[in-house]
């Protein structure tokens, strides 16, 4: 039988029998958006954080989902302790970018149902979360559900009970919270593995820049995939590479300094090329994708580098960019418009590029964009990703505007299908792309 969203997402549906009883009165509490209850529950960080041992259900989860989906029939009182209950749990340490065995953060669920409010409420906390993780400089890249955690016992923000208990329903000074009823007829609880486990998705590998370089590259229409099936670039890719040449070359005047990091399929490269450039250097690290650009149909072998208005303004450099661009600086080089694309590394470096090396590299009235993939397999990721990236981009002294492009998902919906067949990992899920203009403030 197929239950409808309302049944799915009903309390009876989420929070289970097997349910502990101190993490049960938490999410019941929550649930219920019973902020007194909650307070007087929440004395430890972990309580903000604990999950039902079977469906994943955080009290975030709890207190988003009860609301349901706006209607006619809300009560302001109850969407206003709603959202104070958010916040209180957002305060004692509630994990805004926790799965549930739906792969759903809290934020997706409040962006499912259509609740604005809570959703931006997770997104400032993930802002906060990740600016914080930056200080003490330990960023990582945001987990979105698509990875299976390891060893489950190193993550310090998680809390997996799986004690054995009867469920016990209570709510504030003993009153009756609301009844949960058991999903299994006739009271016959069936026997289900007690602790709850991230969903892991066959799609999600660990992927690293170092494990990317030592791969064997695929090229075949329309995708270039490593040896996993990862998709390194891929050509439905190719209307926002033509819209980024079009910010950053405005009009495709002639005679322009071009820095690129990651070829890849040579796709912006090649429009780059169109456009006549004084100066188009390129930055290339895998050994096979340089391989690529050597053979007899690349538009970028010898007779290109040939073609160039004076020696060595046409140029692949190969190596990785974190050590050649230090090169180009010692060298004196200077671009109008610069662009960053590069595969198996993590946020931390492209703020490192645009922090470090953007500022020496790029001319005073030049423009930086890079592809913005940043979180893009869930909507709460990319929105945090995007107010994280603009706040370091401002400390680098770049102001930045989003140019809002629409993403034809037709070929895009279904992991395997369409675009995706033959790639393992789906890493764009949304209907709008944000692209990045940057240019020094003042």
């Amino acid at each position: 039988m197929i239950l409808l969203d309302s049944e799915r997402d009903a309390i009876s549906a989420r929070i289970s029998e097997s349910c502990p009883p101190e993490t049960q009165r938490v999410l019941t509490a929550a649930w219920a958006h019973d902020v007194e209850a909650v307070k007087k529950l929440l004395d430890t960080p972990e309580r903000a954080r604990c999950q039902d041992p079977l469906t994943g259900e955080t009290p975030l989860h709890a207190a988003i989902r009860s609301c349901g989906p706006p209607s006619d029939d809300d009560d302001a009182a109850d969407l206003e302790a709603a959202k104070e209950t958010v916040h209180e749990l957002l305060l004692w340490g509630g994990i805004w970018n926790d799965v549930d065995d739906r792969n759903e953060t809290p934020g997706c669920v409040a962006h499912r149902l259509g609740r604005t409010e809570l959703y931006n409420l997770c997104v400032e906390a993930g802002v906060r979360a990740e600016m914080l993780f930056g200080v003490l400089e330990g960023y990582e890249e945001l987990e979105s559900g698509d990875e299976a955690e390891e060893e489950e016992d190193e993550d310090e923000d998680a809390h997996r009970p799986n004690e054995d208990a009867e469920m016990v329903i209570v709510g504030e000074d003993g009153e009756d919270a609301p009844e949960l009823v058991t999903a299994v007829e006739n009271g016959a609880a069936e026997e289900t593995e007690k602790t709850f486990q991230p969903p892991t998705n066959e799609a999600g590998v660990d992927v690293n820049s170092e494990a990317y370089l030592r791969s064997k590259l695929t090229y075949s229409e329309g995708k270039l995939v490593d040896d996993e099936g990862n998709g390194v670039m891929m050509a439905w890719e190719t209307d926002i590479m033509r819209q980024s040449v079009d910010a950053l070359l405005p009009g495709k005047e002639s005679g322009k300094r071009i820095l690129n990091i990651g070829f890849g399929m040579g796709i912006i490269d090649t429009m780059f090329a169109e456009t006549k450039p004084a100066k188009h250097h390129i930055v290339e690290a895998h050994p096979e994708v340089i391989e690529h650009t050597s053979s007899p149909d690349s538009k970028f072998g010898a007779n290109w580098e040939a073609s160039a208005p004076e020696p060595g303004a046409y140029k692949i450099y190969q190596g990785k960019w974190q050590e050649v661009c230090v090169q180009l600086l010692q060298e004196g080089h200077v671009y109008d418009a610069i662009y960053f694309d590069t595969f198996g590394e993590d946020y931390s470096q492209l703020r490192l590029f645009f922090t470090e090396l953007v500022p020496g590299l790029m001319d005073s009235n030049g423009t930086f964009s890079f592809f913005n993939g940043l979180g893009a397999d869930r909507a709460i990721c990319y929105d945090v990703y995007t107010k994280v990236s603009e706040l370091h981009l401002t400390d680098a002294g770049l102001d930045v505007e989003w140019k809002v492009i629409d993403v034809d998902m037709s070929q895009l919906a279904e992991a395997g299908e369409g675009e995706w067949e033959g790639v393992r990992r789906r890493y764009w899920t949304l209907d709008k792309y944000r692209l990045p203009i940057c240019k020094f403030l003042g």
